[in-house]
């Protein structure tokens, strides 16, 4: 692995090249991150996030449909929020990490279940090739089959930014101007081609993610930043099962 110091640069708004910058190194070794922690609480964040995408669902099957959109409304603000939060204040990731987690799994389970009443059987098929992508990026991260170079990063990076660009342009000419933006992200082979290398995108950003992870680790960061960077690999792991979800949605649609 090359050596590198703590501030580096990744693709995931929740990780960057400030994270680690500033922060006081603890004495106790029993204060500092582990990678064993962090992966205990990015488990604990994915289970909780599971148990409250269950909850829409669970009123879709009982035919109480009607209740399931304000409470995900509430919980795309709240989750906006909760992120916002985490994001410039760290230390209170320990704290509100996992009311994030529930947010986004009301957001992510509403969203599904109603493309799943649609076309049945996508809401698995997104699940499972998510984390077969998440598992295959581990897999060739922990065996240096790709190596984070910071090449890798700048490309990443720019793409990302680039993305960030459409998803804003595209969404104030459909708000405001009311143009048609479906050729981006409707069924049309250019929206398939563009879905994809959004995924790809997010696939590499995980990279980015276990690198500066690892690297904390190296550096002894404070323990309250397995929460956050937890939160930060949930972060990217919800942002490409929306993708996934869309993309095969669309291919359904097709």
């Amino acid at each position: 692995m090359e050596s590198k110091s703590l501030i580096t640069r990744t693709g995931n708004p929740g990780l960057n090249d400030k994270t680690f910058a500033s922060l006081a190194r603890p004495a106790d070794a029993s204060e500092r991150m582990t990678l064993q922690g962090t992966i205990n609480k990015s488990f604990l964040m994915l289970v909780v996030l599971l148990a409250a995408a269950f909850w829409p669902w669970s009123q879709f099957a009982g035919g109480n449909a009607a209740a399931v959109g304000a409470p995900v409304l509430v919980g795309a603000i709240a989750g906006l929020v909760l992120a916002l939060i985490i994001s410039f204040k760290q230390t209170m990731a320990p704290y509100l990490a996992l009311p994030y987690a529930a947010c986004e799994g009301l957001v992510l389970g509403g969203i599904s279940v109603v493309l799943e009443r649609k076309y049945p059987g996508v809401a698995i098929q997104a699940v499972a090739v998510s984390f077969g992508v998440m598992a295959a990026m581990l897999l060739a991260y922990t065996m240096r089959l790709i190596r984070v170079t910071q090449r890798m990063r700048s490309i990443v990076i720019v793409g990302l930014g680039a993305i960030m660009v459409l998803y804003l342009v595209s969404s104030v000419m459909s708000y405001f101007f009311h143009v048609d933006t479906s050729s981006l992200f409707g069924s049309s082979p250019l929206s398939i081609g563009i879905s994809l290398v959004i995924i790809g995108f997010a696939a590499f950003s995980l990279l980015l993610d276990f690198d500066l992870i690892e690297s904390g680790v190296a550096q002894g960061a404070p323990r309250y930043m397995e929460w956050y960077c937890a939160f930060a690999l949930l972060v990217t792991l919800v942002w490409m099962y929306m993708e996934v979800l869309r993309l095969l949605s669309n291919l359904r649609q097709r």
